[in-house]
């Protein structure tokens, strides 16, 4: 196995090991979109293999996706066509006008620094149109304030594609210092490889940390919770409705730019 980041260079083996048949993600982005009255043109930032941007684009709308990797996005235009898909980075982005920007699966989360985030949220602002939504879902900072639970403990997830067997561990722990979430995932196969060892992080970002940067960007919060989502347990549900915590593992976003 070789490549900088063995799921971002290998886009079947990233759906495989993440399966979304029912496009939860997707459905969940939309259902906010529709219950506030958002425009056709949507920016699918950090939009991976294509799969929400599509389910977006056979909802009816105008879809854009963009992220870093070309990997990802040559197979986003084979598999999973109908939006245009571009090379962009979530830092700081020109990609014309939209109605709503969307940013799933806590691809946010790698703004590490407040002028990245600064970066993101400018661009955003350049992007919508007045009144325009912004959509994220993500890891929410406040969970791991005296928890532990998700930490230091290996999870190891197996699975079998295109004939070999994969096994993932994974392993998350806390930078205090910087604000992250570092996460250390181990690859093995059963087909002789040498294990491939990468590591990522996520900025934790707290609700309220996250309220004072969207005011001071020009953004109403509309929503701000940690379930149901797409990746809660219990899974959100057609029809239902945000709750009114901010204490759980994920935090669900949205925002309005302001209109005047």
């Amino acid at each position: 196995m070789s490549g900088a980041n063995l799921l971002t260079d290998n886009p079947e083996l990233y759906e495989a090991r993440f399966p979304d048949p029912d496009r939860l993600a997707g459905r969940w982005a939309e259902d906010c979109l529709r219950r506030h009255g958002a425009g056709p043109r949507v920016l699918d930032l950090g939009c991976g293999t294509g799969r929400d941007a599509a389910h977006l684009h056979a909802a009816g709308r105008t879809v854009t996706g963009a992220d870093l990797s070309e990997a990802m996005l040559a197979h986003a235009r084979t598999v999973h066509p109908g939006p245009v898909y571009v090379r962009a980075d979530l830092h700081g982005f020109d990609l014309g006008e939209y109605d709503a920007v969307v940013c799933l699966d806590s691809s946010l989360l790698y703004c590490h620094t407040n002028a990245q985030l600064d970066g993101f949220l400018a661009s955003c602002r350049r992007a919508l149109t007045r009144g325009g939504l912004l959509v994220a879902e993500m890891r929410n900072g406040a969970y791991f304030l005296g928890r532990t639970d998700l930490l230091d403990t290996p999870a190891v997830n197996a699975f079998t594609w295109q004939g070999t067997d994969y096994r993932s561990t994974t392993t998350l722990s806390l930078d205090r210092t910087a604000q992250l979430l570092r996460r250390t995932r181990v690859w093995t196969t059963d087909d002789g490889s040498a294990p491939v060892e990468q590591h990522s992080a996520w900025r934790l970002l707290f609700p309220q940390e996250l309220r004072h940067f969207l005011a001071a960007h020009g953004f109403e919060v509309l929503e701000l919770h940690d379930r149901p989502g797409p990746r809660t347990e219990p899974p959100w549900r057609q029809g239902e409705l945000p709750g009114a915590c901010t204490d759980g593992d994920r935090l669900h976003l949205v925002a309005r730019l302001h209109t005047i």
